[in-house]
């Protein structure tokens, strides 16, 4: 049993509006990144977490959309890691895999979940990853190069991530005791010693972060729309 955590509480500073609620081919942003779950076969539940003023909008955008497998809407915490701990809290005691998605990132598709989903099946713990082909350097503080980065097998983490449920609940567990803050569940698992295998991805699967990103994710969305 899969279920999805997807967490939709940020308050979008650098976008300077709820970037969730911006339409991208005619719905939501947030909208886009549930259906996918939605439409993943794998995926037996979704939990939502998200700011308690917007759980009216969301219900009505389930209801209009007609989403099934949203069982919850709770509320997100100060930070992101909070913000899953509270999905957590909510799986019911069949669950057996967590997958971890990041509502900003409307543009993954159900054949991707499954991807993650497969590979988490056989190693324990997976997550969706996209190599880095830019050039990387470091700056001091006056922005200044300050030295190269390799790039030979960097790579930048996507979500889903998806874990054995165990798993990422002690990794949740010892990041909270320790009091670190993580940005992701990949993150998490690390600081417990435990390993996680990367599925690469070739397509599209930005956050949506600034105001760009929005024109970018619609002519994505318009492109496979042509091709199906």
């Amino acid at each position: 049993m899969l279920t999805a955590i997807i967490v939709a509480a940020g308050s979008s500073r650098r976008m300077g509006i709820d970037k969730l609620f911006a339409k991208i081919a005619g719905k939501p942003v947030l909208a886009h990144a549930i259906g996918a779950f939605e439409c993943a076969d794998c995926v037996t539940e979704i939990i939502l977490v998200a700011r308690k003023d917007r759980f009216g909008e969301i219900e009505k955008t389930a209801h209009d959309q007609k989403w099934t497998k949203v069982r919850s809407i709770v509320s997100g915490g100060e930070h992101r890691q909070d913000s899953v701990r509270a999905g957590l809290e909510q799986l019911g005691e069949n669950v057996r895999y967590v997958a971890v998605h990041d509502a900003a990132r409307p543009l993954i598709t159900p054949e991707q979940i499954e991807r993650v989903f497969q590979c988490c099946r056989k190693h324990g713990a997976a997550a969706l990853a996209e190599a880095v082909t830019d050039t990387l350097k470091r700056a001091d503080v006056d922005l200044v190069v300050a030295g190269a980065v390799d790039r030979h097998r960097l790579y930048g983490m996507q979500t889903p991530q998806i874990f054995e449920r165990k798993l990422v609940e002690r990794a949740h567990r010892g990041v909270a005791a320790k009091r670190v803050p993580v940005t992701d569940e990949v993150s998490a698992v690390e600081l417990l010693g435990g390993k996680v295998a990367l599925v690469v991805n070739d397509d599209f699967n930005f956050k949506v972060t600034y105001p760009r990103d929005l024109i970018l994710a619609e002519m994505v969305l318009q492109a496979r729309r042509r091709r199906s």
